[in-house]
């Protein structure tokens, strides 16, 4: 299904994805990660709790290589908690190293203070040819000093320097802090209009940098929610693109892709091009589905298209990619297609039916990397051997 919006002199297309499409799992086979094991949890450090992770990239998606192949990682962390849920209040950028010994926590990636926000959410990083200019676009979620965490979500981006020591590398300098993509309340609903309760709340966060290799254009995607739709779920890929190169004047485009009356979250949103077409994907959660619809697992998902402005059809024709596994339906989360098609996510409640003991244990670092299979509008997992 697909719909004209308008926008004033011009019409840009957006695609729905829509419980048509979800109704169909019953009749195809979809691929499940294999199960996280005991051995899968490996935890960057004893204090740190992390989730959502991307890496430092080139303009391309690659991770950027840095002397002896090591790469820069930027994902939220937190203190600990009993309750897993309360690490969202407490959110912060933290900054690791991955090489050829393993991981490394770096600390906080930005300078205490800095940040608009009462916590740091989701995001990107640019890493320019220099190896020393790196650009940051993030969620700065709440209002720095607020007595009570509200969830008003804006998007930001940042500059800093990349420097390197005997102790590791390291950001410096931060500057030119700039709320870069403003919402328009045309097509995105306000971010801090839901209840806050988990599975509830409304996006306008998760900015994700893609540069178009046919034409070399910049654009954001991000997670956002439809504006006027009659029902709680109207969860949408939001859509920005920049004037020039300089990346600092971006234009707000209405979403690209809705799932309006179906889904209240897709998560983390962001494109690779692979064999001449353009593929999105997203994570959701099971309980973020509307319950009068058909429900989905918790998985990737996402579409195709042959041109990034519209014409995006469900991969698998449900547009589920891949879930975790039946007997441990939350072990993993936040799932990122680097475009070597290999899949990055955190460990969540590993080892869980998610009614046992386990059914609140948090993994809180990296799951396994897995390998994507694309074909068309097909898409699975390469097994692993």
């Amino acid at each position: 299904m697909i719909r004209d919006v308008g926008t004033g002199s011009a019409s840009m297309v957006e695609s729905a994805w829509t419980a048509a499409h979800l109704g169909a799992l019953d009749t195809r086979h979809h691929d499940s990660a294999p199960l996280i094991r005991d051995a899968d949890v490996i935890r960057i450090a004893p204090d740190l709790d992390i989730w959502d992770a991307w890496p430092v990239q080139d303009r391309d998606g690659a991770p950027s290589l840095l002397d002896g192949g090591e790469t820069l990682w930027m994902a939220l962390g937190s203190p600990r908690f009993p309750d897993p849920d309360t690490r969202h209040g407490h959110a912060r950028i933290h900054l690791l190293s991955h090489s050829v010994t393993g991981w490394r926590h770096l600390g906080p990636a930005l300078i205490d203070g800095f940040s608009p926000g009462s916590r740091e959410w989701s995001g990107s990083a640019l890493l320019a040819a220099d190896r020393q200019s790196l650009t940051l676009f993030f969620t700065a979620t709440g209002q720095r000093g607020e007595a009570a965490l509200t969830f008003e979500q804006r998007l930001f981006h940042a500059q800093a320097k990349l420097v390197k020591s005997d102790s590791g590398y390291r950001l410096t300098d931060w500057r030119a802090l700039r709320e870069i993509i403003l919402r328009d309340p045309a097509h995105y609903m306000a971010s801090d209009a839901g209840s806050g309760a988990v599975g509830t709340i409304k996006a306008f966060r998760d900015p994700a940098y893609f540069r178009d290799p046919r034409d070399g254009r910049h654009h954001i995607f991000f997670a956002g929610s439809l504006a006027g739709s009659s029902s709680a779920f109207n969860g949408a890929v939001g859509w920005a693109v920049a004037a020039d190169d300089k990346l600092e004047d971006w234009q707000i485009r209405p979403p690209l892709i809705s799932a309006d009356t179906l889904n209240n979250e897709l998560e983390r949103p962001h494109a690779i091009f692979h064999q001449g077409r353009y593929y999105m994907f997203w994570s959701t959660q099971n309980h973020v589905f509307n319950p009068d619809g058909p429900v989905g697992p918790t998985g990737l998902y996402g579409m195709v298209s042959e041109t990034l402005s519209g014409g995006w059809r469900p991969l698998n024709g449900t547009g589920l990619v891949f879930a975790n596994p039946a007997a441990a339906p939350k072990q993993a989360y936040s799932w990122l297609v680097l475009p070597d098609l290999q899949v990055t996510s955190f460990i969540d409640a590993w080892g869980s039916s998610g009614s046992d003991d386990h059914a609140r244990r948090f993994g809180a670092t990296f799951a396994p990397i897995l390998k994507l299979r694309l074909d068309g509008d097909a898409a699975g997992l390469v097994e692993r051997a």
